[in-house]
């Protein structure tokens, strides 16, 4: 029960840009769920491209996050597939939107990894949030450059600087299960209300009661 990848299959080779710093990239993520966080959600789900609505300076938030070293996974739960409600070629349109939509508004907004759960809440998914198996997944192929066939879980980073943003309480369990700071953004405000604290390395982040379920 493995975790979907945007525009490639699973364990396929990675292709990072380069991130627009100085010297050389010190291993940090941001990793980000997406609706509530980047676009606008509902309880709904987010069914098609004319549904899509990037947050107020989500795009900013997302570039300033590169800028300041960090790579930028998004690791989102997406049941309707598993619900039949529709398909991965509908997700993919979805996300390349996505990233249309980030790189109008700034040329650095660049999402290095998206990873999503297709499965229903009920499956036990191990790569479904509340549980961290998508962000280790992302981790690794980081890491590797997708130079890997199978994933590790005995493996250890430094994840000293790197951050889970969440709109839900399952967000910042996954990011309190896979051991890294965790931030609550409120849904209406999303990534950018949270940018600041992120970025500093001394914030350790928020209570997994803080978030709403």
């Amino acid at each position: 029960m493995l975790p979907g990848r945007h525009g490639a299959e699973l364990f396929d080779e990675l292709a990072l840009s380069e991130l627009p710093i100085t010297g050389e990239w010190d291993g940090s993520i941001a990793y980000l769920d997406r609706d509530g966080v980047i676009n606008i959600g509902s309880p709904n789900y987010i069914n098609n491209v004319d549904e899509l609505v990037v947050l107020p300076d989500a795009a900013k938030s997302i570039a300033e996050l590169r800028r300041n070293g960090f790579r930028v996974c998004v690791v989102t739960n997406q049941s309707p597939i598993g619900r039949g409600l529709w398909n991965h070629h509908r997700l993919a349109m979805i996300h390349d939107e996505l990233q249309r939509l980030l790189l109008l508004e700034d040329e650095d907004a660049i999402l290095d990894l998206i990873l999503y759960s297709p499965h229903v809440p009920w499956a036990g998914s191990a790569f479904r949030k509340p549980e961290p198996g998508m962000l280790m997944a992302s981790r690794q192929l980081v890491q590797s450059s997708g130079d890997i066939d199978q994933f590790n879980t005995e493996l250890q980073f430094d994840e000293a600087r790197s951050a889970m943003v969440g709109d839900r309480r399952s967000d910042l369990k996954a990011g309190k299960r896979y051991g890294v700071r965790s931030f609550y953004s409120p849904p209406h405000l999303g990534v950018s209300a949270v940018l600041q604290r992120v970025l500093d390395p001394d914030d350790q982040g928020d209570e997994v009661m803080r978030a709403p379920e």
